[in-house]
């Protein structure tokens, strides 16, 4: 089986690749300190198994599987044992490894890839990309299918170097775009650019604190540019 490596400590990685070349039936591919990086290189390659810590600096496991298209068999690999039961709501999700991981838990967690069969998105294949609007709908174009979000269901939007991640209350996506190019299409009645890298829906904001708004449990920076106009859009007493 071909394999990737996702966490952002490099001792991590070296460890789990050691632990590869323990199994002869494995080969690794490529390492990644971040999810971004990772979605990238599955754009345009194809792995069988994909090893995944779940907590990463602003993209976490969950929301890299969440945003590739058709994700591979996945073994996630985690200091922290209390997502194991969120873990394996997904289909993709083979096996759950807690550091530090032994060879033979490793072997187990091999064979239990092995054995489990692929699961097949029907939107399989191709990258994300911002389409078009219409009405109070925003449209990304996922494996050549438009999927409608509405409006009202976008709570933030972030930038990520070529990519913005749009979070939702039910899913996020990662689009190849940018963060201007969105801005455009979103409504100035429930979104504004709150920072260079980050737009937020003002009816999401839960609290604000000095140079920074919490939306749902993301804690958002405020630029000092931007804090005059949202402090104008919010209904003060």
């Amino acid at each position: 089986m071909n394999c990737i490596i996702i966490d952002d400590e490099a001792t991590a990685r070296a460890i789990i690749s050691q632990l590869c070349s323990n199994v002869p039936s494995l080969t690794v591919l490529d390492e990644f300190p971040n999810a971004i990086q990772a979605i990238k290189y599955l754009n345009q390659n194809e792995v069988d198994l994909i090893f995944l810590d779940i907590h990463m600096p602003d993209f976490t496991g969950f929301d890299f599987i969440e945003t590739i298209n058709n994700p591979p068999k996945i073994v996630l690999t985690t200091s922290d044992a209390n997502f194991a039961i969120q873990a394996f709501e997904y289909d993709c999700i083979v096996d759950y490894l807690v550091k530090p991981i032994g060879l033979e838990r490793f072997a187990k967690a091999i064979e239990k890839a092995k054995l489990t069969p692929v699961s097949v998105s029907p939107n399989a294949g191709g990258s994300a990309s911002l389409e078009t609007t219409s009405g109070n709908d925003l449209y990304v174009n996922i494996a050549r299918r438009l999927i409608k979000i509405d409006f009202p269901s976008i709570y933030l939007v972030e930038a990520k170097g070529d990519y913005i991640l749009i979070k939702t209350e039910d899913k996020n996506y990662t689009v190849h775009s940018t963060l201007k190019k969105i801005e455009e299409k979103l409504p100035d009645n429930l979104f504004l650019k709150v920072h260079r890298s980050y737009i937020i829906n003002i009816n999401k904001i839960v609290d604000i604190e000095d140079n920074s708004v919490l939306i749902k449990r993301d804690v958002i920076p405020v630029s000092r540019s931007n804090r005059p106009e949202l402090m104008k859009r919010l209904n003060l007493l």
